[in-house]
């Protein structure tokens, strides 16, 4: 027969560990309080368990109800930290496996019967199973690969809890014949455990995967992708032009005169300022495009369009948008406009470096015009720009104003050219 105690003094003490490995996590980073939670749900397992392991050293009330019903807040503890991981609300649901334990075990049929007792607690354990399984459901925004797997072991440990519950009421077995029952139930369980905490591992190095690859392509300042990032989302909005069979537009902005505004109001006031447009521009960018910060005071967007119109509209929306009244940044009222450069093709034929460099002629454009407005390159236009041969003193050809006036619709503040 399976020696019982033993097993449980060997769980108090994994518990321990994994109590103290999580606590100090949790102390390196207090942000993350799903490792507390998951360290206070080891550490009440461990004292539960504990008290249950030193039955007939301790006082049946402390052994018996104490030590079952501080395990099973254990596992109210551990719902509450995938309920934390997820940044969801806690819920009272949690509480029910304790709940259980302390509403059944001052019957006298279940506190002086053993098997009652097993009852009643495997009953209470399936519910926190389940629980746990359904706090880690896969859900909208969670895509970790562990979630599915970590579910199914936990379903897997419900069922066994519940199978575990029914067959004490269904069988009626004897005290020993319990002990032996329990004994393997209990060794299923840990076995399950040990899966569980394993895929949990691995869940949580999938997300600590994931925030590192979204902090390697998100610009800290503002927010918004950076230039890496920018690269890797151009070949998703690519592939959603291509199969609503639209075309690709590239927006350039570039914030004007933004070394006078640092100099004169200083670089924090220059930072509020990026982040204010940052903010303005992922507002009105649409949800099928990508819109990031190429660098310095450049921003970028790629935008799938069904015509040259709709992509000026954008452009002038957010353009109009962030010129409309001046920013307050401190005590100081500053006042800043963006040209913007609009360049559009066909995606068979858009590939970054082609859209890149037509949006910055156009863009260059915008800024000889006087800034403060939206130069377009259409599909000809931009087609014809990426394929203007290279300088032979080593520069890039850049046509003349009066060439670009020719060949391009362009919007703004005529007034200030």
């Amino acid at each position: 027969m399976l020696n019982i105690t033993t097993g449980l003094t060997i769980w108090c003490s994994e518990a321990i560990t994994l109590a103290a490995v999580l606590f100090l996590v949790w102390r390196h980073d207090r942000r993350m309080t799903a490792y507390l939670m998951w360290a206070l749900g080891f550490a009440f397992s461990a004292v539960g368990f504990g008290l249950v392991a030193a039955r007939g050293l301790i006082p049946d009330l402390l052994s018996i109800e104490f030590g079952n019903g501080i395990a099973l807040l254990g596992e109210s503890a551990w719902i509450a930290g995938f309920h934390r991981m997820d940044k969801r609300r806690l819920q009272w649901s949690a509480l029910l496996p304790p709940a259980i334990w302390i509403a059944g075990i001052g019957l006298p049929w279940i506190h002086e019967s053993f098997v009652n007792r097993v009852f009643l607690y495997d009953l209470a354990g399936a519910v926190g199973a389940t629980l746990m399984a359904r706090a880690v459901r896969p859900a909208e925004g969670r895509h970790e690969a562990a979630r599915g797997p970590l579910g199914f072991v936990l379903m897997a440990l419900a069922c066994v809890c519940l199978i575990s519950s029914m067959s004490m009421i269904l069988l009626r077995p004897s005290l020993e014949e319990a002990l032996i029952y329990r004994g393997y139930s209990a060794l299923g369980c840990a076995l399950l455990i040990i899966t569980a905490i394993a895929l949990s591992g691995q869940l949580l190095m999938e997300r600590a995967e994931r925030r590192w690859r979204t902090i390697s392509i998100t610009d800290m300042l503002t927010g918004v992708l950076n230039r890496r990032g920018l690269q890797d989302y151009f070949p998703l909005v690519v592939e959603k032009t291509a199969r609503g069979s639209q075309k690709i537009a590239a927006l350039l902005f570039d914030l004007d005169h933004f070394k006078a505004i640092n100099d004169r109001y200083g670089h924090q006031t220059g930072d509020i300022v990026l982040a204010e447009f940052a903010r303005i521009g992922r507002q009105f960018v649409p949800g099928s495009g990508a819109f990031g910060r190429m660098g310095g005071e450049e921003f970028i967007a790629f935008v799938p369009v069904n015509d040259q119109a709709e992509a000026e509209a954008i452009a002038e929306t957010v353009r109009a948008d962030f010129c409309r009244t001046p920013l307050l940044a401190g005590q100081s009222l500053v006042s800043a406009t963006v040209s913007v450069g609009l360049a559009i093709m066909p995606c068979d034929i858009a590939n970054w470096d082609r859209l890149v460099s037509a949006a910055d002629r156009a863009l260059y454009a915008a800024k000889r015009a006087g800034r403060n407005c939206t130069v377009v390159f259409g599909e000809a236009e931009a087609t014809m720009a990426t394929d203007t041969p290279p300088d032979p003193n080593g520069g890039e050809l850049v046509p003349t104003l009066d060439d670009q006036i020719h060949a391009l619709r362009r919007l703004g503040t005529l007034a200030q050219m």
